[in-house]
């Protein structure tokens, strides 16, 4: 089997320690403060020798280098045919083992390969990464070998060393001996442990198994019991002699806190170690037992944490200075007796230092109603403080339910501190009373009001404080605190207030939840008005989601009466104005009934009082819903349909035919039933859908019309039902138009004689000629002959002529012939030729079938006639307005002439003219028009004159408007923003006078009703910027406030979250100093008067309320805040919240790893603080243990024999080499930035001078 594995950080430094000399013996030093030789670091390459030398093995320390490793590895081992699992395969490649592998290679990504051997053992290749092939080694073992077991013996206390922290060894076991290993329970008397898997990696997991076993017999732990009271001598102060013990034995020496009721100590390590230190903590116990004593003394309970002193220092201070150990009864323990032990001759003077120690500080207690002390206190501490900060060594105690104050530090400063305290209380009695008052704990939350608005009130009204107890305490006592008038009065109002809900009533008004949102209104307006109609009653709806209908309403009982029958007022003119009428309109008469601009629709809304929804254009619905009160309603629903009849005498009638007819009379792709509706004028015909079985069909449109229709299609189905005989034609598409005649008149000439129905085919059908005529058979071949001899007609093509003044030839021929195309296609596709342009020919030629030719002529004749009656009437209009009555695109003069029937000629643009002045002004006549100012209108007398009116009235007019200079800018806007969006809006042009100018006039020119509704928009605009620079101007206030730079981390706020409260609370903007400005406490506050005060207001108590706070340095040790900072700083921030302070960590790589910044108020630093010390104290049990633990788990290195230690470490830089050529006497150590000693390749330099290297070839 071979493998090549990867290069880890471990395997490189077994590489680097494999290089040592033959000479060397032990074990590869393993410890960063080991330093190696110059030969281990850099071992001579070998000497040449003779071919049979080369051979051989490789002499040398390069011989032990072990192989650098490669990422992806390779492993093969061979399966015996008798260990094979699987041996009856038909087929090598196929059945369970192939299968077995596919599975494994799925789950751990590496890439086996299978081969048989020529003695049918298999031969087995696994690629991949190092922990995939391990791990699909083990499966292949598992499930392609057959498995044997075995037992090895090693002792129980082993087992541990076998599984590793958290298993990691057992796995790693497992992987590497492709075995499965288990290890009994620590309960199980059975010490064997079994292990399942291949002969040679049972073999394996044993001898790896013995190792470990025998590795720990080297090691020994040993655990003495000696009395807790001599754990101090063996200790010693501050566990000096303890460490001493430690660095000259090599042991680990660990013993229990005073805290933890045990005295076992225990001592691991080397065995030789361990028995040395037992021998010496042996010797120390018996000298101490031997010549010590003890005395007992009482003193005060209250007195011993001075004697003991933060951390237990002074008892480490009494037993360093005279040797005596001072034993405390336990805290929860109510003796006072205190037991010191030592030496005769030092019981003395220790003992003077306890009592010294205990006298240091005293407790005193002021006696104070338990009501005052929150007065005493102050607001935010501010009284007290004034103590605590004179007399920083004095700490104050307040007893909640108590009336006792307790005063404790020095005698001095606690006796000032106790004068200050009865001043206090007499001042405040004096001063203060109290009242207290019974109300039912119903009565409270109304007493409290909304947001504590009632409370609140009577708090600042009074200058009273008023503690109302909680809901859970269900207590109705409500206390008074504060100014005796204050309180009498506060009393008096608490209690009215009380009487008044006693008299209050709950009435439930039955409001159906759709009315819910109308009797509230848009954001509560409706509803703010009613509630300020009865102030005094309290209206609460229901929440959406329950769907109630149960309104309450609570207040005094007449109130609540009279609000009732309000709303129940309301509610009937809800349910009044909710009738709703549905009236159907065809979707074409929508646009009429709203109006232009909305004007019919909104009249008709606000003369009924109603509400008028029209379905959106994009709906089918032609249903328009009117809402309101009942009369209302049917008003405007004649008002509608009033609309409706004017514009057209509009029918709806329903026609009874039967289903099985729907088709036939619809007929394919709908051109029966379209042929009817185009032939009486737009009526609307509606089937119903098919297989519906609903013989109805609606006809929808003006009367005569629809009556027509029904009649048509009542005939169509009974000729359906009679006889449905059909015939079909073929007619050049050409034709079509001819034989229907202007307006239907040809086709309905036929229909008539006939009564058939003839359908000509629609411009989406394939086949154009064809022409169908239905109906009865005599009547369709009646009809037949009567188109065949037109048809025939047609065909019989003729030539004629006619003669047209040449004047009217050019309105034929322009706009590309669309006069002679429209001929073209109404009279069967003739041909008319006019003559060439120039020619004096009269004469036009016509050629087509006979009936078209005539029919052609006789239009002609028409169109000639009506251009005789024309005639031309010219305009004038200054050619500068030209293109504004043109429009985008020439729109406003396509659609005078469409309306009007004219044509309209603008003459050609003339350069020159447009650049002279115009001198003529109000309407000057007597100036001869210029040709280019002349417009010519062509069409019949009347409506020339009507065009020419609205040609005149396109003609824009300029008015000034005076609009203040400073405006302007605002007016244009952004980029002119401002002045485009006026301009489009009124459809005008607006000119703004250049800035250079400073003057006040603006021009608007445009239409004369566009113009005016401009000037008023733009004064409206001047106006709402006029209020605007009112409002910058109150806006604009600004003030400053100085603040220590050290406050405005916390003024901002983290992210700015505290600032921005600010800044949102009283709209102000806030601004700090900048890094670089002189005055780097300044803020300046800007915004209205009024909001900028507020907003220093609120500024100055929240540095107030930073200025009470202190911070303290304690020092933790740096193991245990890990843990004190929980998970993602969770527990830290529940400890800081609790206590209301903020807690810093030191920086990784800080001086003093172990010092933890407490800043808050005095009181609740001092309990935090606390806090953090007993947390600590705790946790470095856990550490301790764990310590001791890792004792078994790893041997002392070469660092710790020597008793070198992590500062060593730190302070050796670079890589260190012992006996180097360079430190023999007359070398020195070459020179690594010289070229010619650390030469580059290609680069030839002489040779200067032998060095330590040996000389330069």
């Amino acid at each position: 089997m071979s493998s090549v594995a990867v290069l880890t950080q471990e395997s490189f430094a077994e590489h680097r320690g494999g290089l040592k000399d033959i000479e060397i013996t032990g074990i590869v030093p393993e410890d960063e403060a080991y330093v190696p030789t110059y030969l281990e670091a850099f071992p001579p390459l070998p000497d040449k020798g003779s071919p049979g030398e080369r051979t051989g093995e490789p002499s040398g320390a390069w011989s032990k280098i072990r192989p650098i490793k490669a990422s992806v590895i390779t492993q093969v081992f061979h399966v015996p045919l008798e260990e094979r699992r699987y041996k009856d395969n038909s087929q090598f490649g196929e059945g369970e083992e192939a299968k077995v592998c596919l599975d494994i290679m799925q789950k751990t990504g590496a890439h086996i390969e299978l081969s048989l051997a020529k003695d049918q053992g298999l031969s087995i290749m696994v690629t991949g990464k190092l922990e995939s092939v391990m791990k699909a080694r083990k499966e292949i073992v598992a499930r392609l070998q057959t498995q044997a077991s075995a037992t090895v013996l090693i002792p129980k206390e082993h087992h541990r060393f076998v599984i590793g922290k958290n298993g990691e060894k057992l796995q790693e076991l497992e992987l590497k001996t492709a075995t499965k290993i288990t290890i009994p329970r620590s309960d199980d008397p059975n010490g064997n442990i079994r292990i399942t898997g291949t002969k040679e990696g049972i073999e394996k997991a044993r001898h790896e198994i013995q190792l470990i076993s025998a590795e720990q017999d080297k090691r020994a732990v040993e655990r003495i019991s000696f009395e807790k009271a001599f754990h101090p001598f063996i200790a010693g102060a501050y566990n000096r002699l303890v460490q001493e013990l430690t660095q000259e034995t090599g042991a680990r020496i660990s013993i229990p806190p005073p805290s933890l009721p045990k005295d076992e100590i225990v001592i691991t390590g080397e065995k030789e170690a361990v028995a040395m230190a037992v021998t010496r903590i042996q010797a120390i116990y018996d000298d101490k037992k031997r010549k010590t004593t003890t005395i007992s003394v009482e003193v005060k309970k209250s007195q011993h944490k001075y004697i003991v002193g933060p951390k237990g220092n002074t008892i480490q201070e009494i037993l360093e200075n005279t040797g005596v150990s001072v034993e405390m009864p336990p805290l929860e323990s109510a003796s006072e007796t205190i037991i010191l032990r030592g030496e005769p001759d030092k019981l003395g003077p220790a003992l003077t230092q306890v009592y010294a120690k205990a006298k240091s500080a005293i407790v005193v207690e002021v006696i104070a109603p338990a009501w005052l002390h929150r007065f005493i206190i102050g607001k935010k501490g501010q009284n007290i403080g004034r103590i605590t900060q004179q007399l920083p060594k004095v700490h104050i105690e307040f007893t909640d339910g108590e009336e006792r104050i307790s005063l404790e530090g020095p005698t001095e400063e606690v006796e000032q501190a106790q004068a200050q305290m009865q001043e206090i209380i007499k001042d405040l009695m004096a001063k203060m009373d109290y009242a207290e008052i019974n109300i039912d704990q119903r009565f409270h939350r109304h007493l409290i009001g909304k947001n504590g608005a009632n409370i609140n009130r009577i708090k600042e009204q009074y200058k009273v404080s008023v503690r109302i107890p909680q809901d859970s305490e269900h207590c109705g006592l409500v206390r008074i605190e504060g100014d005796p008038q204050g309180v009498q009065l506060a009393r008096k109002e608490l209690l009215d207030m009380a009487q008044r809900m006693e008299n209050e009533r709950t009435k439930d008004l039955i409001i159906e939840q759709k009315f819910h949102r109308t009797i509230i209104g848009q954001k509560g307006d409706k509803i703010k008005e009613v509630r300020d109609k009865f102030p005094e009653v309290i209206i609460i709806f229901p929440d959406q989601q329950q769907k109630s209908d149960i309104v309450q309403l609570r207040g005094p009982k007449n109130e609540v009466e009279k609000c009732a029958k309000f709303l129940q007022k309301l509610i009937t003119e809800l349910v009044e104005n909710s009738f709703s009428i549905s009236v159907p309109i065809p979707k074409q008469f929508h646009k009429n009934i709203i109006g232009k601009g909305g004007a019919n629709i909104k009249k008709i809304r606000e003369e009924t009082n109603t509400k008028i929804d029209l379905p959106t254009e994009n709906s089918n619905s032609e249903m328009i819903v009117i809402t309101g009160k009942k009369s209302n309603c049917e008003t405007a629903r004649d008002r509608v349909l009033s609309i409706k009849n004017e514009l057209a005498n509009h029918k709806e009638t329903e026609v009874s035919i039967p289903a099985k007819l729907h088709n036939s009379l619809i007929g394919s792709k709908g051109s029966l039933v379209r042929s009817v509706m185009e032939d009486c004028g737009g009526v609307h015909i509606h089937f119903p859908a098919e297989g519906s079985g609903l013989d109805k069909v609606t006809i929808r449109g003006p009367a005569e019309e629809v009556e027509r229709a029904k009649r048509q299609l009542l005939q169509l189905a009974e000729e359906k039902q009679v006889n449905n005989f059909s015939v079909e034609l073929q007619a050049k598409p050409e034709y079509h138009k001819f034989l229907i005649g202007r307006g239907g008149a040809n086709i309905r000439r036929v229909r008539d004689r006939t009564r058939a129905r003839i359908i000509f085919p629609s411009p989406d059908e394939p086949d154009q000629e064809r022409i169908t005529i239905v109906g009865k058979e005599e009547a369709v071949q009646l009809a037949q002959k009567e188109l065949e001899i037109l048809i025939k007609n047609l065909d019989d093509v003729i030539e004629d002529t006619m003669v047209v003044d040449p004047r009217h030839h050019r309105h034929f021929v322009c706009r590309r012939g669309q006069v002679l195309r429209e001929l073209a296609e109404e009279y069967g596709g003739v041909a008319v030729s006019f003559p060439r342009t120039g020619s004096c020919s009269d004469s036009i030629t016509i050629k087509g079938p006979r009936d078209c030719v005539d029919a052609a002529k006789k239009r002609i004749q028409e169109i000639v006639r009506d251009l005789e009656s024309q005639v031309n009437i010219e305009v004038v209009i200054p050619q500068r307005y030209h293109r504004a009555i043109m429009g985008p695109k020439g729109c406003k003069i396509q659609q005078i002439t469409r309306e009007y029937e004219v044509q309209i000629k603008f003459p050609d643009r003339d350069e020159s003219a447009a650049q002279e002045p115009v001198s003529q002004e109000n309407g000057d006549t007597d100036i001869i028009p210029r040709k280019c100012d002349i417009i010519t209108l062509t069409g019949q007398a009347e409506k020339c004159e009507l065009a020419r009116a609205a040609l005149l009235a396109l003609v824009p007019v300029t008015i000034d408007v005076q609009v203040s200079y400073d405006l302007h800018r605002y007016i244009i806007g952004q980029k002119g923003s401002g002045i485009r969006k006026m301009m489009e809006d009124y459809e005008v042009n607006i000119w703004v006078p250049q800035p250079e100018q400073q003057s006040d006039i603006i021009k608007i020119t445009g239409q004369v009703p566009s113009v005016e509704r401009a000037r008023h928009g733009l004064l409206e605009r001047v106006k709402e910027l006029q209020a605007e620079q009112e409002d910058r101007a109150l806006r604009s206030f600004r003030l400053t406030l100085s603040v220590d730079p050290k406050y405005h981390p916390k003024i901002i706020g983290r992210k700015g979250s505290v600032i921005s409260q600010i800044r949102k609370d009283y709209d102000v903007n806030v601004q700090f100093p900048d890094k670089n400005d002189e005055q780097q406490n300044i803020i300046v506050i800007s915004g209205y008067e009024r909001n900028a005060h507020e907003a220093r207001e609120a500024i100055e108590q929240l540095v107030a309320s930073l200025e009470e706070m202190v911070s303290e340095d304690i020092r933790l040790d740096r193991r245990v805040h890990a843990r004190i900072i929980g998970a993602r700083g969770k527990a830290i921030r529940k400890v800081m919240e609790e206590f209301k302070v903020d807690i810093r960590f030191p920086q990784p790589g800080s001086e003093d790893p172990n010092k933890v910044t407490v800043t808050g108020l005095p009181e609740n630093v001092d309990n935090a603080i606390d806090h953090l010390l007993n947390l600590e104290e705790e946790y470095m049990l856990t550490v301790t243990e764990t310590e001791t633990m890792a004792a078994y788990m790893k041997p002392p290195s070469k660092a710790m024999v020597t008793g070198g230690n992590d500062d060593d470490k730190a302070l050796a830089k670079g890589f260190v080499v012992r006996d180097a050529p360079w430190n023999a006497q007359g070398n020195k150590a070459p020179d690594m930035s010289s070229a010619e000693e650390f030469p580059t390749f290609g680069a030839g330099i002489a040779p200067k001078q032998t060095s330590a290297w040996g000389p330069k070839k």
